[in-house]
């Protein structure tokens, strides 16, 4: 069962306004738009995604994600949606993968294995589009409160190891 805080939270940004980065990152991809979103959420990405016509591939560890997005994109074929962890998810080649408001949440001990599966999934030329936290943010501590979702954006990184 889903939790308060989950529930909300979808509840808040289904219909979220799509991020700066994640504009500029699709009007770079021509050709193959073909996309991960990794931590989907209520699907406010995958939206965006087919309004500018890629194929989704999606991911969200809460089963409620992934009920939602399933409802939500019943009708839509070129939607790939599957309940998995950031370790267990068998990432297609893209030429984008975006992680908003998700990556932190991957555990520090499977981070390199997923980031090496992040990269390799991107095709040459292919960008991550994603959002990490700074060491103050609200959802940093260890007492962070779940109603709070601060994000620190780091923009569009290109494919290339750093």
């Amino acid at each position: 069962m889903a939790t308060k805080e989950i529930i909300e939270y979808y509840s808040e940004t289904v219909n979220q306004e799509t991020r700066s980065d994640m504009v500029f990152a699709t009007s770079l991809i021509e050709s193959n738009k073909i996309a991960i979103d990794c931590g989907c959420g209520a699907g406010s990405d995958i939206a965006y995604l087919r309004k500018e016509g890629f194929i989704v591939y999606a991911f969200d560890i809460e089963k409620e994600s992934i009920k939602t997005c399933r409802e939500r994109f019943k009708d839509d074929e070129n939607i790939f949606l599957s309940q998995d962890s950031f370790s267990s998810f068998d990432y297609p080649k893209s030429a984008l993968v975006v992680a908003d408001a998700s990556l932190f949440f991957c555990q520090e001990t499977e981070f390199e294995n997923v980031w090496n599966k992040i990269y390799d999934s991107l095709t040459t030329g292919g960008i991550f589009c994603g959002s990490f936290l700074g060491p103050k943010d609200t959802m940093a501590d260890p007492s962070y409160d779940k109603g709070t979702y601060l994000v620190k954006h780091i923009g569009v990184c290109s494919r290339k190891r750093i």
